[in-house]
């Protein structure tokens, strides 16, 4: 039933494993890819694994510093397997404890770990129990309720239930033939009360004429009346505002033509030397200082770190006075209870989950309330308790500074990715093989995917690379004009005339409505023919639950196949970036042709210099991804563009 089974260290040392009939395939390939994307990447919330054709489940020894993995189908149900990886762990533990407790790899090497024949035991008594809960034996007839039923039981009921229908059906036609009398009624209301107004009026008893008669007295003695005139007072008019005046500048001069420009550039091209000198005078300080690798985002630790060490402080005190009254209930001596507080500030005590479940419900809530998403902050704290229970706690050392050292340790792992992405080197890379590197932005509607594909080109500019851009977003008013606007500004500030006389950008486009993917194959053919050495696909906004739209684009990145797919998000979501990575994801994943599909590389977060502390969705989104974050933007203008510093981000976020 099992594939196979083995223990081995932290270390990466191999202590014992196990392997079932007829399985000649080796191991090393599923443990290698569990350690690779949970354990290394501090994923061990939950405790299994799928790889291929393999469900694995794995439990940590945090006090040996052990991993016990076991692997199966995953076709199959195996219910006894977590009881079972239990019942290992504490028999290896047990007989191999002096072993175990000598520290160094080479003494781990040296020592023999015979387990073989308690191994078969614990597997044997595991599948009996199973098989033994598993089965239940089918009642006979005699002991079913229904064999206590007679024949004359079940046709009285029947009758019953039929007669009580009869007499609904009568209430029912009762009902029905009730609301015919109303109608008279409301009638005779009517009249009665339309008596009674003829009765108030004067004219019960009295003919047509007569009382045409009467109404045209009536009609004339009003006319006649001449109404007596009210003395009107007159309101004295409101004075009017007094109008602003128009303030006049020293220096303003007396002629407006002085203060129109437009006639200057008469001849419209976008590119002229005044133009030029002028960008050069606005924005002069934004030129060369974007070579080279990004400035890294960064943040004041100064107070964060006074801090923290005033929360370590009152958790000591807490720790302190706790220890004291539980020495006081006791009733023990001075010296013992002196001894006995220290006792419990030294390391002397393995953490049990018990120790840190108030703190990790404080560092749980504290991680929603920097905009982590709430299902990754449970996984997180899950993650911090799985990795230090059993652990023995470091001397003068408290329980909250324990598991807030740990806590950090994972959000750096997690935000530090799995592999470098160096656009720089894999652009000079393609340029080699003399084809373009293609990059496809994608998100939701509305986070600044094509701002920052601008601030990327900009980047790209200062490090000597021409730039072609696709407008693929056919489908927002605007799109092509906004790209062809970001396109004439960069020219502006790097003219073609320092470039050889050729633009160092350009824009591709078809105009709106047509096919995206289709205008993406012909940019980079386009590029690949005119030598351009990046290609920037910009793709129409969409909310990750269009089906449509999201099988237009998996359908764009299947067929052009771009080195890079860069998924554009906003670092103010929270709960909202779980669902719309993991739908984007899937979305690819189900619309791809081939095996492998091509799912998200990275991530773009914008509007990163509006959440303050607020950094959570960092957070969320490398967790969900395990992707690396790219680009980070910090504002408005081309040079507010920045790398993701891990450290920093995780210091802001711890911050209280």
């Amino acid at each position: 039933m099992l594939d196979f089974f083995t223990i081995f260290s932290k270390g990466g040392i191999v202590l014992w494993c196990f392997q079932g009939a007829g399985v000649t395939e080796s191991f090393a390939g599923p443990v290698n890819a569990l350690i690779r994307s949970v354990i290394l990447q501090e994923r061990s919330g939950n405790n299994s694994y799928t790889h291929e054709a393999l469900s694995l489940k794995y439990k940590l020894d945090n006090e040996f510093e052990l991993i016990f993995v076991v692997g199966f189908q995953k076709i199959l149900t195996l219910t006894y397997v977590d009881k079972f990886i239990d019942d290992v762990q504490l028999h290896f533990r047990d007989r191999y404890k002096n072993e175990l407790e000598q520290k160094g790899p080479l003494k781990l090497i040296q020592n023999n770990f015979e387990f073989e024949d308690d191994f078969k035991i614990l597997l044997r008594d595991a599948e009996e129990s199973s098989k033994a809960r598993s089965h239940a034996q089918m009642r006979t007839f005699t002991q079913s309720e229904k064999s206590q039923k007679t024949v004359k039981s079940m046709i009285e009921t029947k009758g019953g239930e039929k007669v009580k229908e009869q007499g609904g059906k009568k209430n029912k036609n009762t009902k029905k033939e009730a609301p015919a009398a109303e109608p008279v009624k409301v009638d005779q209301g009517k009249a009665s009360s339309s008596g009674q107004k003829m009765v108030e009026n004067g004219s019960h008893g009295l003919t047509s004429e007569e009382i045409m008669q009467k109404k045209r007295e009536e009609f004339f003695r009003k006319r006649t009346t001449v109404p007596t005139e009210k003395p009107t007072s007159k309101s004295p008019k409101p004075q009017k505002p007094k109008e602003k005046q128009r303030r006049v500048w020293d220096m303003g001069g007396n002629s407006t033509k002085a203060l129109d420009y437009s006639g200057r550039n008469g001849d419209g091209s976008s590119n002229d030397g005044d133009q030029n000198q002028e960008a050069h005078i606005d924005l002069g300080m934004q030129l060369n200082s974007m070579k080279g690798d990004l400035q890294s985002v960064e943040y004041e630790s100064s107070e964060e770190e006074e801090e923290d060490e005033e929360e370590e402080e009152e958790e000591e005190e807490r720790v302190v006075v706790r220890e004291k009254t539980k020495m006081s209930s006791k009733k023990s001596g001075g010296f013992g209870g002196m001894f006995g507080m220290l006792k419990g500030l030294v390391g002397s005590k393995s953490l049990t989950r018990e120790d840190m479940e108030s703190v990790l419900d404080k560092m749980r809530d504290h991680l929603i309330a920097k905009n982590v998403a709430a299902e990754i902050s449970s996984r997180l704290c899950d993650s911090v308790a799985k990795k230090l229970e059993g652990k023995v706690m470091g001397t003068f050392t408290t329980v909250a500074s324990t598991v807030k050292q740990a806590l950090q340790g994972s959000l750096v792992q997690i935000l530090q990715p799995k592999r470098r992405v160096d656009i720089l080197r894999d652009v000079m890379d393609a340029q080699s093989q003399r084809r373009p590197f293609v990059i496809t932005f994608c998100g939701v509607n509305g986070v600044g995917k094509s701002t920052n594909l601008a601030k990327i080109s900009f980047w790209l500019i200062e490090n000597g690379f021409t730039v072609l851009i696709a407008a693929c977003d056919t489908f927002r008013a605007g799109a092509v004009e906004q790209l062809r606007t970001h396109q004439r500004r960069l020219n502006s500030l790097h003219p073609p005339e320092q470039h050889g006389g050729r633009p160092v950008v350009q824009l591709y486009e078809k105009g709106y409505g047509k096919d995206a993917a289709g205008i993406a194959m012909e940019a980079i053919a386009y590029a690949r023919n005119q030598v351009f050495d990046v290609v920037l696909v910009d793709t129409a906004g969409r909310m990750q639950d269009n089906a449509p739209l999201m099988t237009a684009l998996a359908k764009l990145i299947a067929i052009n196949m771009p080195d890079l797919v860069l998924f554009v998000g906003e670092a103010l979501v929270g709960n909202e970036a779980v669902d719309q990575l993991v739908k984007f994801n899937q979305a690819l994943a189900d619309h791809s042709m081939s095996e492998k599909p091509r799912l998200i590389d990275g991530i773009v977060l914008t509007k990163f210099d509006t959440i303050d502390d607020k950094v959570g969705a960092a957070i969320s989104m490398t967790y969900i991804t395990g992707q690396p974050i790219v680009f980070v933007g910090t504002g408005q203008t081309y040079n507010d563009l920045r790398s993701l510093n891990a450290r920093a981000v995780v210091s802001a976020l711890m911050k209280a």
